[in-house]
């Protein structure tokens, strides 16, 4: 590959994917309208402020830098406000994606990896998830990403294009040089929300439900460290040039499982602060368990998370939240 578009490049998980590329020496090109994610955190010298759907601005980029691939991760990604406001999610998710993917075809890209979401399969009662679950999306956020998915299905048909979508579960953690990490507003994420309360940002973390089917009465989630998770993203382009993959969608995950009470008590641990915290009523929807089956992506790519024990989640994680209590 020669050089990498990478839209939403300057959120969570694409700052991340750049610092990936970087090390990589390969030539990432950022595409970011900065409405969630943050100029600071963009490590690369070619950044582009604007919109998916400015065709004229993604065809001079794709023009100007020779872009031969695209990792996509501009999106809306709040459940609560996809409910809220569901038009706003299929027309910035899933009408611009698509709007954008057929310009970048046009241009001659033909490698795509997408970055779509476990929300896809709403409650499951898997327990790991594989990619052959039912998808049955619960909110507006899921089920925009998989509108694209199917999108891609079709056209990657027709147009000869390799594409896979990675379905992703809690992604975690911070780079290990403490340089960019986890920064969002509103903030939804549990990690973060632990940390800042360590740090006495907020008064208390809330533990939504201590009543549910598992060992401590808590939801269990798949926790995979954002620097795995960008790897992941790279294998699955890697493979893709080599034709490696033999399906399109892949999960990304540990396989194993942390619950709230447990990613809590570990946040003492490794803080050595006690964290205030209050139990309140579930939330709906919320399943018991998540955890993802993702050993189709490591047969097929050869990729291992590295990073993705709990320690070295939440060590990296409170190493930025301490030098950067305010975020970027």
């Amino acid at each position: 590959m020669k050089s990498v578009l990478v839209t939403g490049g300057a959120g969570y998980i694409g700052s991340h994917t750049v610092l990936e590329l970087k090390n990589r020496n390969i030539t990432a090109v950022v595409l970011d309208n900065l409405s969630t994610g943050h100029r600071e955190a963009v490590h690369t010298p070619h950044f582009y402020e604007g919109d998916i759907s400015d065709c004229g601005l993604v065809k001079s980029i794709i023009r100007k830098h020779n872009i031969d691939a695209v990792i996509h991760f501009a999106a809306k990604s709040l459940v609560s406000e996809s409910i809220e406001k569901p038009e706003l999610y299929f027309r910035e998710n899933t009408i611009k994606s698509c709007s954008f993917f057929e310009t970048i075809i046009q241009e001659g890209v033909k490698h795509i990896v997408f970055s779509s979401t476990a929300a896809v399969y709403g409650i499951t009662g898997d327990k790991p998830i594989r990619e052959t679950a039912p998808l049955e999306p619960v909110n507006p956020y899921g089920e925009s990403k998989l509108m694209i998915e199917k999108y891609l299905h079709w056209v990657g048909k027709r147009h000869n294009v390799k594409w896979a979508a990675l379905r992703y579960f809690n992604a975690a953690g911070a780079a290990l040089d403490g340089i960019i990490g986890e920064d969002h507003n509103p903030e939804s994420h549990l990690i973060p929300l632990i940390l800042q309360t360590a740090l006495g940002r907020r008064e208390k973390i809330s533990i939504f439900g201590d009543d549910y089917p598992t060992p401590d009465g808590t939801c269990i989630r798949d926790y995979i460290h954002v620097l795995d998770l960008a790897a992941a993203h790279l294998s699955a382009l890697g493979a893709l040039y080599e034709d490696r993959l033999v399906q399109n969608v892949y999960n990304v995950g540990t396989g194993a499982g942390h619950s709230v009470k447990e990613m809590i008590e570990t946040s003492e641990t490794i803080t050595e602060r006690n964290i205030p915290k209050q139990t309140d009523k579930r939330r709906a929807g919320d399943p018991p368990v998540l955890v993802a089956d993702s050993r189709a992506l490591q047969e097929h790519t050869g990729w291992k998370p590295k990073y993705s024990d709990l320690q070295t989640i939440i060590q990296s994680a409170w190493a930025w939240h301490t030098t950067h209590p305010s975020g970027f």
